[in-house]
């Protein structure tokens, strides 16, 4: 009787162990182990060699584990017929039932869910106190992992999976936000991640100056002129334009003016840095490759015509992963301040997709500012006064600049009205239970 019960506990045992491996590789932190590998921890390495080779790896946990299971059942079931139930007239029907519900439960308490918790709570920790002993399991048991092995990839001619399309970037942005959820981390560190991961979507046209906005100088004009618009538009770099805008033909620079040319008879012309064009439909991230490369920090962006549509600058790209940028020369300007619950002030200049982002509206709009979306829906150049609704947000033109919009009131509509929904729910609800107690 001792012999059945020893064997039933060692097997219990290795099928938790069992249990608990598979638990822990298929769910421990690769990167966290592979740290640990880097700076020299020979169970590390071992733990991410068999990660490597998991079909390998999930055969010899699969057959060991039956295996002990298998031979438990056995004791179990020679335990209970001929030593407990042995001399009772129906023992090996009776002793048959009994062990397979006592080690049915043994098994699942103590052989796979109690493991398999601790295993997920700490898995890397147990993965590498597994390694070595999984390792030398692998080896024992290699005849028939191969023989498995050969099989699954019979199976796997028959069946043809589905090519692994990868991470999808809407997966890996979820992966942050769960991240941010459970605290791993916080806030600012997951807005800059998720941004630098939608930084391959954006274009050129989603974030350059427009031409209006544009402070240039004509390349025949005179050293205090330069210096007056320096000073005025506190600007370190100005584009060069010789005739009119839609010809810039370089970038001058504060310092190179007043280092260079400033007290010298040197013409602009001769200290501007040359100047790359660049088409609205350009992808920023090989903008900035671009840039870095010939170690420039603005380009032109021209329209379909060839025109100056405007400018584009190493610091446009940079605030669009790290958000603004302002030094001791800017005005900081908030493009959207919220001035009550779902209520906003909006510069005309601001990005339309980022003003439904944080609305929540998951719409796409050709224009590319909030002034060319009203312009877009009113079908006309705005006023002040002028309103419109959509998507459920009402925004209203509060502020104009000749023909182009500086600003605009939004209001988000859409929770007064799930609110109101709601009350209503709730009031109809209340109305029926009326009813049925007054027929009661």
């Amino acid at each position: 009787m001792e012999i059945h019960i020893i064997i039933i506990v060692v097997c219990v045992i290795l099928s938790a162990y069992f249990s608990a491996t598979e638990t822990a590789f298929s769910t421990f932190n690769r990167i966290r182990v592979k740290n640990m590998a880097e700076k020299g921890n020979k169970k590390a390495a071992l733990a991410l060699k068999l990660s490597d080779n998991y079909d390998s790896l999930i055969s010899a946990i699969l057959i060991g584990n039956n295996i002990v299971n298998i031979l438990a059942s056995a004791m179990a079931t020679l335990l209970f017929t001929n030593v407990i139930f042995g001399d009772h007239p129906n023992g090996e029907d009776l002793g048959a039932t009994v062990s397979t519900i006592v080690l049915t439960i043994v098994i699942l308490i103590f052989g796979e869910i109690s493991p398999k918790t601790m295993a997920k709570n700490s898995p890397e920790s147990f993965v590498l106190f597994s390694a070595p002993i999984i390792n030398f399991v692998r080896i024992v048991l290699y005849p028939f992992i191969f023989i498995f092995n050969g099989w699954q990839k019979l199976l796997a001619k028959l069946f043809k999976k589905q090519e692994d399309q990868g991470m999808t970037e809407e997966e890996l942005i979820s992966i942050i936000e769960e991240a941010e959820e459970d605290g791993d981390i916080d806030k600012e560190e997951s807005d800059l991640i998720k941004s630098a991961i939608e930084f391959g979507d954006l274009e050129v046209g989603d974030i350059f100056t427009p031409r209006i906005d544009i402070t240039a100088l004509p390349v025949g004009a005179n050293k205090e002129e330069v210096a007056k618009t320096f000073s005025e538009s506190g600007y370190s770099r100005l584009p060069v334009y010789d005739g009119d805008i839609d010809n810039i033909v370089g970038i001058l620079y504060y310092k190179d003016f007043y280092t260079i040319a400033y007290k010298t008879q040197i013409p602009l012309h001769e200290i501007i840095k040359p100047v790359i064009y660049v088409a609205l439909s350009q992808p920023v991230n090989e903008l900035m490759k671009e840039l870095q490369e010939k170690q420039l920090h603005m380009a032109v962006v021209t329209d379909e015509f060839g025109s100056t549509a405007g400018i584009v600058t190493l610091e446009d790209i940079l605030e669009e992963i790290v958000g603004e940028i302002w030094d001791e020369h800017d005005e900081i300007v908030e493009e959207i301040k919220e001035v009550g619950e779902k209520e906003y002030i909006v510069s005309g200049k601001s990005n339309t997709e980022k003003l439904l982002s944080l609305l929540d509206i998951d719409e796409e709009v050709e224009a590319v500012t909030v002034g060319g979306w009203a312009m877009e829906v009113l079908g006309k150049i705005p006023e002040v006064g002028d309103s419109f609704e959509e998507y459920g947000v009402s925004v209203e033109i509060i502020e104009m600049d000749g023909r182009r919009v500086e600003s605009v009131h939004v209001l988000d509509k859409r929770t007064d009205e799930n609110d109101e929904n709601e009350d209503d729910a709730n009031d109809e609800d209340g109305e029926d239970e009326k009813q049925q107690s007054f027929f009661k």
